[in-house]
């Protein structure tokens, strides 16, 4: 189930808990007022403090298009919490000319994820065009990021994406899931 960005602007603040799945770096660069910073792979850490949570306030879940977000919302479902996702994630948010926050930049600086991807996926296919210059097999290489692509495109996955988000710079620092976890006890 979703919900639209003006729709979810509608409603009372007070009544409603928004969870960001991003990486910081991604909610740093810009996110829904009053969202809460909780990265989809710790998500599985707070399950006890998000259903209580989620007996207290609506939950609404959002990422930068609505993937991640999605995937959330399977993981709270299959825990028992009923989440809402927000129509195009933060992306949708911003396209309704709706506000956003800026939160202090990380310690460490971190790429947005879709920029990771990109610049992972051209790195490896030149290296494979340029190594294939010497060893023909290398090619395989580039052919292999270009069916990646097409499968992520087809399926609406990013396959690299789990990758590079497993990398520590990827990662939540514990004050992200300390402060996380203070805003779902409010």
């Amino acid at each position: 189930m979703t919900i639209s960005p003006a729709d979810l602007h509608a409603r009372e603040a007070s009544k409603t808990l928004v969870l960001d799945v991003r990486a910081p770096g991604e909610f740093a660069a810009g996110h829904l007022p009053g969202a809460v910073n909780l990265p989809l792979d710790s998500l599985a850490a707070l399950l006890p403090e998000l259903a209580d949570a989620a007996g207290r306030r609506e939950l609404f879940v959002v990422c930068a298009t609505g993937r991640r977000s999605a995937d959330a919302r399977e993981r709270l479902a299959a825990a028992g919490i009923a989440a809402t996702g927000v129509e195009g994630g933060t992306d949708g948010w911003t396209a309704a000319g709706l506000p956003v926050e800026q939160g202090p930049a990380p310690a460490r600086a971190t790429w947005a994820m879709d920029r990771q991807v990109r610049f992972a996926a051209g790195s490896l296919v030149l290296a494979g065009l340029a190594l294939g210059r010497r060893a023909p097999r290398a090619r395989l290489l580039s052919a292999g990021v270009a069916a990646g692509l097409v499968y992520s495109g087809l399926s609406n996955t990013c396959g690299m994406a789990a990758l590079l988000g497993k990398l520590p710079f990827n990662r939540p620092t514990p004050a992200v899931l300390d402060t996380a976890r203070a805003a779902l006890r409010d």
